[in-house]
C-alpha cells in the first residue's frame, strides 16, 4: 500500500510540475483542450503539487492516509465525470477517451485503496 501511495504521490507531482513548468508540452501531448490558457493550467498546477504533496506526506503518517486518499477520490471522480462530458474535446480523437479510461482507472484504484486503509487491521 505504501508503494502505491508513493507512486500516486510522484505522478501528481510529475503532472503539476509539466502543467507549471511546460504548459505548451502539456496542452500538446497529454491536455489538448481549447483553449489553451497558461494562467489556468498553473491554477491547476498547484493542486496537483499539493496533492502530490501532502500524499507523499501520508506515507509516514497513517493518520493522514484516510482523509488524503477521500480527497483524491473524490478529485478524480469529479475529474472523470468532467472528461465524460467533454469526451470528444480534445484535439485528437484518441486522446479524449484515453484519458478519460485512465482517470477512471485510477479512481477505481484510488477507491480500493482508501477501502483498504479503512479496513481494520489483521
Amino acid at each position: 500500500m505504501r508503494l502505491l501511495l508513493i507512486v500516486f504521490a510522484a505522478v501528481q507531482l510529475v503532472v503539476g510540475l509539466l502543467l507549471w513548468v511546460t504548459p505548451g508540452f502539456f496542452y500538446d501531448e497529454i491536455g489538448p483542450y481549447a483553449p489553451r490558457n497558461d494562467h489556468y493550467m498553473a491554477d491547476v498546477a498547484t493542486f496537483y503539487l499539493a496533492l502530490g504533496a501532502v500524499a507523499l506526506a501520508s506515507v509516514s503518517r497513517e493518520r493522514w492516509r484516510v482523509p488524503v486518499l477521500t480527497l483524491a477520490l473524490v478529485q478524480y471522480g469529479l475529474h472523470s465525470l468532467n472528461h465524460l462530458i467533454d469526451i470528444g474535446g480534445a484535439d485528437t480523437g484518441w486522446l479524449g477517451p484515453a484519458n478519460f479510461v485512465s482517470l477512471v482507472l485510477t479512481t477505481v484504484l484510488l477507491g480500493w485503496m482508501l477501502t483498504r486503509e479503512r479496513a481494520p487491521a489483521r
